[in-house]
């Protein structure tokens, strides 16, 4: 292989802010809304639907940057939520278009607050869900946009997890989490609760409700009872029928297109591979087939008019930039409106090849991986000879790998490294069994189906058996140099938890609806059993293993990971005088949102992975500038660190 003439990918092209992003149109039509930068801090901006090129930035936010906003269907609010240093106890801000006042809706401390519906019934009113009286509980409250007060509709004694509610603000269903890691739905009948169905802990990560059609008489459902893959159902609630829909054996319902107004499913989406469209409403499947033919990416469909002439198309690819389009299905016309990442286009980056490997108890593992440009060269998809290979963990572990364009891959990839993502059992989309086969087996047959992906890639002539790294984001980080250090060179581990029973002892009160999930899936913490059996499934009670290196990235707010995992684990490795390499950031939480904090980090992690790999790197420069970054330990173990920390 050859990259003398590939060039450097520039980090800050992959991982400072982008250009714009999550483009939506105002439910009249009339404006365009984005995400882009204002000094270097991510805010909303919003412009004439028709040229967006006039768009103004009318949010100010200085600090980590807004990731989310939606229209109020009035069209002339915006709603968008914000944390502070990545705690998680969202607020919800709202600006007033016409005035350019914005109000913070939920001004209250250690409160996460969230937005439940909003409903074209009421455009005037939102309602949202505080956990301000109880913090382990969120009652339900009408928020009223123009005058920013609050109105106590629902006290949720009763502990419930989640609701279903129609587009007249009224409470219809509640979800209650069950002692064996189950799910009760209760149907409201005044202020009573009677029983509606039981979903067993095994169809539970796999079975929710949507939500109503806007006339409250067609309760949406994912729904995995007496299947195995989670199938659209219509719960019709005057007749008290369970009508399938939609259903495909190799994955889970993965997305829903809702009319903007009606709320009726027009059609659903199923990921296995690559997401494909299944068309409920004829209506919309010469639109759909407009789509699949404008471009070879996916189509993501994100914004809708309510007179559901105008549509915000995304496109995803796995070698280019997201591409957005306004498109009219009246004249069938795509107007193109931006990329996320101008810069990116033209550069040399790689395809993302799919492949299914199988487990060893036959499991199929959809996989992802991604070659240096110019190292396959005799057989696509093979490169000439092993490379040093970066195995990259998804974090959960109830989340999953998707074809598209991935920073990451991207970035290793052009630094000499064959790069993969294996969605092991636990991961979602891909049905029950699959699920449940990753039940406990924390640090066992779910590391177990890590392994069997590299003896996979190992086999395949894609990856050196011995220049192996693991990184894994909030799960498998430590797991690869603690459970099977023989088989990894290196490890770097982000926001990941070092000792399962502090992780369930510390995790966020509104969390706790939902602890059930975590002992049934994971282990009891609350007794001496099940104390033993996270204790043998936690990387830290084998400290003594790590003889690889090991970087440690972490957020000191991290409402999910408490920086206790990572500090635990330093001291005990320092104690045993075991290199590692800690980097802290005081002003994040679970993962790194401010783009300055994700430089620096990047920067580390690429100058230690060269140290071990032998890849070609950028140095680290001034890439720690502008961030919070802390090296409580090791930075003389990172090539250029302390230089880089001593120019600060």
């Amino acid at each position: 292989m050859d990259l003398q003439n590939t060039p450097l990918l520039p980090r800050k092209l992959l991982f400072d802010n982008p250009d714009k992003t999550q483009a939506r149109l105002s439910p009249d039509g009339s404006r365009l809304s984005y995400i882009a930068p204002v000094n270097g801090v991510l805010n909303v901006w919003v412009g004439p639907a028709d040229d967006p090129a006039a768009a103004r930035p009318v949010t100010n936010d200085t600090m980590r940057g807004i990731r989310l906003h939606e229209w109020a269907f009035t069209s002339r609010h915006l709603l968008y939520i914000q944390d502070k240093g990545g705690d998680e106890n969202w607020r919800i801000y709202g600006v007033n278009l016409e005035t350019g006042q914005i109000c913070d809706f939920t001004p209250f401390e250690k409160v996460a607050a969230k937005i439940e519906m909003l409903s074209p019934r009421h455009p005037t009113q939102v309602l949202i869900a505080l956990n301000d009286r109880n913090p382990q509980f969120h009652d339900l409250h009408l928020l009223d946009l123009n005058t920013g007060q609050r109105q106590l509709v629902f006290e949720n004694d009763r502990g419930f997890a989640g609701f279903s509610v129609d587009y007249d603000f009224k409470l219809r269903f509640g979800a209650l989490m069950t002692a064996d890691g189950g799910l009760d739905m209760f149907e409201r009948t005044g202020n009573d609760w009677k029983p509606f169905f039981h979903v067993a802990m095994e169809d539970m990560l796999t079975t929710q409700a949507f939500g109503f059609d806007t006339a409250g008489r067609i309760l949406y459902l994912g729904d995995s009872r007496g299947r195995d893959t989670s199938a659209l159902v219509a719960y019709d609630t005057q007749t008290g029928s369970f009508q399938p829909l939609a259903e495909n054996p190799q994955a889970d319902l993965s997305d829903i297109l809702v009319h903007p107004t009606e709320k009726r499913v027009q059609a659903v989406s199923f990921n296995h591979l690559r997401s494909s469209w299944v068309v409920l409403d004829p209506a919309i499947q010469p639109d759909v087939d407009f789509l699949a033919a404008f471009a070879d990416g996916d189509p993501h469909i994100i914004s809708r008019t309510n007179d559901d002439r105008f549509w915000v198309i995304a496109y995803d690819f796995d070698n280019s930039p997201v591409r957005y389009y306004r498109y009219d299905r009246r004249q069938k016309k795509m107007d193109f409106l931006f990329v996320n990442r101008k810069a990116l286009e033209g550069q040399p980056l790689a395809k993302l090849w799919s492949v299914i490997i199988p487990a060893r108890d036959g499991l199929e593992l959809v996989s992802y991986y991604t070659l240096p440009l110019g190292s396959d060269t005799q057989q696509p998809g093979r490169p000439d000879r092993p490379l040093p290979m970066v195995l990259l963990v998804h974090g959960g572990p109830w989340g999953r790998d998707v074809w598209g364009f991935d920073q990451w891959h991207q970035w290793l990839a052009n630094r000499g490294y064959a790069v993969l993502s294996v969605n092991f059992r636990s991961s979602t989309g891909f049905g029950k069994a699959f699920i449940n086969a990753g039940n406990k087996e924390w640090g066992a047959a779910m590391h177990n189906d890590l392994l069997d992906a590299v003896d996979w890639a190992v086999q395949a002539g894609i990856a050196d058996k011995k220049t192996v790294a693991i990184i894994g984001g909030s799960y498998g980080g430590y797991a690869g140099l603690t459970f099977s250090p023989e088989v990894f060179a290196c490890g770097v581990d982000i926001v990941g938890p070092s000792n399962l029973i502090t992780l369930l002892q510390t995790i966020p009160p509104y969390w706790a609806p939902m602890l059930e999930m975590f002992t049934s899936r994971v282990g009891d913490h609350r007794s001496e059993e099940g104390r033993e059996f996270l204790k043998s499934r936690s990387p830290l009670s084998f400290v003594d293993r790590i003889c690889k290196p090991l970087l440690i990235g972490q957020g000191a707010n991290d409402p999910r990971v408490n920086q206790a995992e990572s500090d635990q684990i330093v001291r005990s490795m320092q104690a045993k005088n075991i290199p590692v390499s800690y980097v802290l950031y005081p002003d994040e939480g679970h993962g790194f949102a401010r783009p300055e904090n994700n430089l620096s980090f990047n920067a580390v992690t690429e100058a230690f992975l060269a140290t071990v790999l032998q890849g070609r790197f950028e140095p680290i420069g001034d890439d720690l500038k502008g961030s919070s970054i802390t090296v409580p330990s090791g930075a003389s173990q990172v090539p250029g660190l302390e230089t880089a920390l001593n120019a600060l």
